[in-house]
């Protein structure tokens, strides 16, 4: 594996430490810090608890969205910063597609309260990584539109 992927691996883990291992030591010090805080503050573990237990309505109780609906943004922030800083994402607008799963996330989780898909509820946890899937799909489509129209 080379190694942009495995910092990009760790940022996964936990935002921070791709920085880290990067040798961007502040930095990855600063992310892993708002990821604690934003977790704590969310109430994030014990929705993510409730939500392996299939307890949806209550991990929905437990979410405090004000805090949570940061969490993708610092997440995928933490993600592609790791890898670009390792020497990957040297394809023209690279980031795209971490921008739009970002923006996926998020929506999914302004959502996850009360979408249901097929008639399921899926909640904080559920709904915001299914989003993950059309944010790299739409990113990715928009990146190769936006080559193809300006480069």
């Amino acid at each position: 594996m080379d190694e942009a992927k495995e910092k990009l691996l760790w940022s996964i883990a936990l935002p921070g430490f791709g920085q880290i291992l990067n040798g961007k030591l502040i930095k990855g010090i600063i992310l892993v810090f708002l990821e604690v805080l934003v977790n704590v503050q969310a109430n994030f573990n014990e929705v993510i608890i409730s939500s392996f237990h299939g307890e949806i309505e209550k991990a929905i109780g437990q979410a405090d969205y004000q805090w949570l609906m940061f969490y993708p943004c610092l997440y995928f922030f933490a993600m592609w910063d790791a890898f670009k800083d390792a020497g990957g994402g040297k394809e023209k607008y690279s980031f795209v597609p971490f921008a739009f799963s970002a923006y996926f996330v998020t929506v999914g989780c302004i959502y996850s309260s009360s979408l249901k898909l097929f008639g399921v509820l899926l909640g904080p946890v559920w709904l915001p990584i299914l989003s993950v899937i059309p944010g790299i799909v739409v990113g990715k489509v928009i990146q190769i539109i936006i080559k193809k129209k300006y480069f």
